[in-house]
C-alpha cells in the first residue's frame, strides 16, 4: 500500500501536490527494489472520509496525477487504486487516466454500516461505468463483510455467501479482512471463502512475517501497516521490514505450493 498524504482540501493535508508525488514515488522505489509484485494507492490519510459521491473533483484529479506518476515508476509492475469512502466509480476514473491494473471496491455486494454511514451495494452502476469508457480491462477486487464496518443488516448472510454473489456479480477477485486496520484476517474464513468460488482471494489486513505461512494459500496479500515503523500505517516505510517479508516469500516460493503476490 501507498498511503499518500493528505490531498489538498483535507483537514490534516500540509503537503503540495507535487511533494504528495514526491514522497508517493519514493515509496514505490522501495517496494520495487524490494521485489514487491505490485501496489496500491489509496487516499489514507484523508480522514474524516466523505462518503461516495461526497469525494470532490479535487481528490480525483490529484490522485491521478499521483497514479501516473506511480506508475511510471513501478513499470512493469501492475498498480492500483482504492479512493476512500467507496468512491469506487471515482478509483475507476482515475485507473482509466492513469493507465492502472486494478481498483479495490468497498460494497461491491450488500449494505453494510461504515464510519461514514450507510454503503450500498454498486456492482451494476461500477461495471457498466466501467464498460462506458471502454476500461474493461481494469480489474476490479472487491472487498467482503468489509473492516472498519458494522455488518448487522446481513448478519444473516456470512462470508462465503458474500464471496458468492460478489462472484455472481462479476467481481473480479475477493478481499478477506479483519475487523480493522492491521487487524488479521480470520484463517478459517479465508479457507472457506478459497474452496467456494473461483475467483481471486486476496488478504486484506493484518498479514506480518510471523503469521505469513497462515496465509500462503491466498492469491494474494494487501500489507500497509506492517511495512511500516512500528507496524503503524501513518508512518514512515520500514526498509527492512519489507526487505525481510519478501525474502521469505521468496523462500516460500521455492515450494510447490501456488505463488502468492504481495501488494
Amino acid at each position: 500500500m501507498i498511503h499518500l498524504k493528505a490531498l489538498p482540501g483535507t483537514p490534516l493535508n500540509k503537503y503540495s501536490v507535487k511533494e504528495i508525488v514526491d514522497i508517493a514515488c519514493k515509496e514505490a522505489r522501495i517496494y520495487k527494489d524490494a521485489g514487491v509484485d505490485a501496489v496500491m494507492v489509496e487516499n489514507m490519510h484523508d480522514i474524516p472520509y466523505l462518503h461516495t459521491n461526497q469525494v470532490g473533483p479535487e481528490i480525483t484529479a490529484t490522485m491521478s496525477v499521483v497514479c501516473s506518476e506511480v506508475k511510471r515508476v513501478f513499470t512493469p509492475g501492475p498498480v492500483g487504486v482504492q479512493v476512500l469512502a467507496g468512491a469506487n466509480k471515482h478509483a475507476m476514473a482515475i485507473a482509466h487516466a492513469a493507465n492502472l491494473q486494478f481498483i479495490r471496491a468497498e460494497g461491491f455486494v450488500f449494505s453494510h454500516v461504515a464510519d461514514e454511514g450507510l454503503m450500498n451495494a454498486c456492482a451494476g452502476e461500477l461495471l457498466r461505468y466501467r464498460k462506458q469508457i471502454d476500461s474493461n480491462n481494469i480489474l476490479i477486487f472487491t472487498d467482503i463483510k468489509k473492516k472498519h464496518s458494522a455488518h448487522a443488516i446481513t448478519d444473516d448472510v456470512n462470508i462465503i455467501e458474500t464471496a458468492k454473489a460478489a462472484q455472481f456479480f462479476l467481481s473480479d477477485g475477493v478481499i478477506v479482512t479483519g475487523h480493522s486496520t492491521g487487524h488479521a484476517a480470520n484463517v478459517k474464513e479465508l479457507k472457506g471463502v478459497l474452496d467456494s468460488v473461483s475467483l481471486p482471494v486476496l488478504v486484506g489486513s493484518g498479514v506480518t512475517l510471523d503469521n505469513l505461512d497462515s496465509y500462503k494459500a491466498a492469491t494474494g496479500l494487501i500489507i500497509g501497516s506492517y511495512f511500516k515503523k512500528d507496524g503503524k500505517w501513518n508512518n514512515d516505510i520500514d526498509e527492512e521490514k519489507v526487505k525481510r517479508f519478501m525474502e521469505k516469500v521468496v523462500a516460500i516460493r521455492t515450494n510447490p505450493i501456488k505463488a502468492t503476490y504481495i501488494m
